[in-house]
């Protein structure tokens, strides 16, 4: 089992800029990647970016330039360093663990962007 806990989420103004925290904690040894999708009011949960246990990271086309992945691995944390941020990145952020047998997910932070 792998558990997951977000944070960093709030309320910003169009331009500005957020940074999530998914800690990691349980059978950190089985994850093979993590990543962070968001579910916007009426959408489907998309992917917007993730990164491998080597480290290599992919972003949705949509964040490309101005979201970040990354992780520490001393603290079992991944990151979602967000700038330029845009009212259409309003949505639930989730965190999600990939290890071979499922995915798991953490509760979700809401990211607010004002126009």
């Amino acid at each position: 089992q792998v558990q997951l806990v977000e944070s960093g989420g709030g309320l910003v103004q169009a331009g500005g800029l957020l940074r999530l925290s998914c800690a990691a904690s349980g059978s950190i040894f089985s994850i093979n990647s993590m990543g962070w999708y968001r579910q916007g009011p009426g959408n489907q949960r998309d992917l917007v970016a993730s990164i491998t246990s080597g480290g290599s990271t992919s972003y949705a086309d949509s964040v490309k330039g101005r979201f970040t992945i990354s992780r520490d691995n001393a603290k079992n944390t991944v990151y979602l360093q967000m700038t330029s941020l845009k009212p259409e990145d309003t949505a639930v952020y989730y965190c999600n663990a990939h290890t071979n047998l499922r995915h798991y997910w953490g509760q979700g932070t809401q990211v607010t962007v004002s126009s």
